[in-house]
């Protein structure tokens, strides 16, 4: 059977900085003079130095697609979903064609496409993303289109398993995978502290990747997921009136170190050359390091991705394996990883060639 190989893979954000912007607004927000110091002593420890937005925080050049932060998001008058999705409408085609067009396609390689996949838990409409896609492109009206939605941080792994599928089914199909997240449009009003962390990781952005049997890149070997037990509450996403609401527990990072341990990973985590792990946030990765008992250093392009963009749900894992991709000799074995709702690790072991 033919193996499925991930050509290469590029990715874009939106140009506005907003992490320290929103480190202000977010203190702000909190009435309680403790709940404000034990924030501000958090994100001085997040170890993220700069997370991307449409939303502009300082307004200070006008622009069509970019909005104001501080009119979306007034404190006391939060926008209703209706809004929030119809920003997600107006801003997620121009990322997607930023990803894209950095993908550089060539005539012969975008000839060969049969399948798009698209990962995305932000934002929902129809005709969506897979349509812009086809159309920006040019491509057949006969390809193949397929929406992975609302599976949250780990969808881009289950992207790539269906992409795997698809390539050693038919060894001359060519599948071009988006993840593309705008994580901004869904900051929440609150005085929950645990809920406000969970704002402080999330950004915006998009991965665009070719996947064929061409052998070149990253050969992806093989999946599983590993599902931990009476867990299912601590990460929620839903669709709620302003806006998704999403729960991420602060047991996270524990309940996940404990199962990578228990988990066959472990015994096999020797032989890993390359980590790809998904940057949930720096707890996150810490958990990741000890329950595997990583080497110092085996997630730093996990830790640069972190510190440089922040958490993009599903488009980050790709933005992990693209720094991979950079670095990687040919033969060094890989694992990639990423969690979510479930709460589940779903992991992608690879080869460079």
């Amino acid at each position: 059977m033919s193996t499925a190989y991930l050509n290469r893979v590029a990715t874009a954000v939106p140009e506005f900085d907003v992490h320290d912007a929103f480190v202000v607004f977010a203190e702000r927000m909190l009435n309680d003079p403790r709940m404000r110091a034990l924030f501000r002593r958090m994100a001085s420890r997040a170890e993220i130095a700069h997370r991307f937005s449409f939303l502009d925080p300082y307004r200070t050049k006008p622009n069509f697609y970019s909005h104001d932060a501080h009119e979306f998001y007034r404190l006391g008058n939060f926008p209703h979903t209706a809004r929030r999705m119809e920003v997600f409408e107006e801003c997620a085609p121009v990322l997607m064609r930023k990803a894209i067009d950095r993908l550089a396609l060539s005539e012969e390689e975008r000839s060969g496409i049969t399948h798009v996949l698209v990962t995305c838990c932000t934002g929902l409409y129809a005709p969506g993303l897979d349509f812009e896609i086809v159309d920006y492109l040019g491509l057949s009206p006969s390809v193949e289109r397929t929406m992975v939605g609302f599976m949250g941080c780990y969808a881009a792994i289950n992207a790539l398993k269906l992409a795997r599928h698809i390539v050693r089914s038919d060894p001359n199909a060519g599948v071009l995978m988006l993840n593309l997240e705008l994580c901004s449009l869904h900051l929440q009003e609150t005085q929950d502290l645990e809920q406000v962390l969970s704002f402080l990781v999330f950004a915006d952005g998009a991965a665009a990747s070719l996947i064929t049997g061409r052998e070149r890149g990253l050969a992806l070997d093989s999946f599983r997921a590993v599902m931990v037990p009476e867990t299912r509450d601590l990460i929620t996403w839903k669709i709620r009136g302003l806006g998704f609401d999403m729960l991420l527990s602060g047991q996270v990072p524990g309940e996940l170190g404990r199962a990578l341990h228990q988990s066959g990973l472990m015994s096999v985590s020797h032989e890993i050359d390359l980590w790809a792990v998904h940057p949930g946030g720096r707890s996150v990765l810490d958990a990741v390091e000890r329950g595997l008992e990583l080497p110092a250093g085996a997630l730093a392009a996990s830790r640069n991705v972190l510190s440089s963009f922040g958490n993009m749900s599903s488009a980050t894992v790709m933005f992990v394996l693209q720094e991979i991709m950079r670095q990687a000799r040919p033969g060094q074995l890989g694992c990639a990883m990423s969690f979510g709702p479930g709460l589940t690790a779903e992991t992608m072991r690879f080869h460079a060639v």
